[in-house]
């Protein structure tokens, strides 16, 4: 009987809330949080270094450090008005490190298309499907920078000790910078992508055969958070994963 009272609580205090103030109550646990399901898997896997390419103005490596992280940090950004915040915010940190540059499958120069809001500028052209879901996404110009790909970094970047978790969030150039990371995968434990349910750039991998991919080279999906969705029609347009390599899934879990 008390439970059954304490459910019934429950319920109608979650239904005034929602409706008083558009909020939920949840209890803090890693099965309702990304976040926290992140910081769960970067402990158990022994992560001492991150990789945070297509970093933007820092949002990431700042929520890594607020959840407790307070190892090695790496971000790449191309875009000068991004970088230069994130420079900013790193100068704070002795272990952070960024770089101004992209990340692709080759070294040379990548001509970026500037959106509006900045998180949705890509080395691709952006499709209708995009730009129609987000308008302030919308291109506004092109800025040149340097690219290199990962494995011709990870000479002067990386240790052989270091337990890497790769962060990739490059608006549909996820493909081209993981084929610039063959020989540096075998070193990677645990791989965080942004993942397409549809085209949003022309010519990206959408999540089914970057999935596949990924299988290939020994990494399982362990963890999935929701992403860009249109606010108008509610469909799901892009998620995050994180895939551990499978040696490391049975300790992680």
């Amino acid at each position: 009987m008390a439970n059954k009272l304490r459910n019934v609580l429950t319920r109608n205090t979650h239904r005034f809330l929602h409706a008083v103030t558009g909020c939920d109550i949840l209890r803090y646990q890693p099965a309702h949080f990304c976040e926290l399901r992140r910081q769960r898997l970067i402990h158990t896997t022994g992560i001492t270094c991150v990789v945070d390419i297509g970093a933007n103005t820092g949002q990431y490596g700042e929520e890594l450090r607020e959840a407790g992280y307070s190892g090695r940090l790496v971000s790449f950004e191309p875009l000068s008005a991004a970088f230069e915040v994130l420079a900013r915010r790193a100068a704070k940190d002795q272990l952070w490190e960024c770089m101004r540059m992209a990340i692709g499958e080759c070294d040379g120069t990548a001509s970026i298309n500037v959106a509006a809001n900045l998180v949705s500028s890509s080395i691709l052209p952006m499709l209708k499907a995009h730009s129609d879901a987000a308008p302030n996404s919308r291109y506004v110009g092109t800025e040149d920078a340097p690219m290199r790909s990962l494995d011709s970094l990870a000479p002067l970047l990386f240790r052989p000790q270091d337990s890497i978790w790769l962060k990739v969030d490059v608006q549909g150039f996820e493909q081209q910078v993981l084929d610039g990371a063959e020989a540096l995968l075998g070193s990677v434990k645990v791989i965080e992508l942004e993942l397409s349910l549809q085209p949003l750039y022309e010519g990206q991998v959408l999540y089914l055969p970057m999935i596949a991919f990924l299988l290939r080279r020994g990494y399982a999906l362990a963890s999935v958070a929701p992403g860009f969705h249109d606010k108008c029609t509610g469909q799901m347009l892009q998620f995050d994963g994180i895939f551990l390599r499978e040696q490391f899934a049975g300790h992680a879990a």
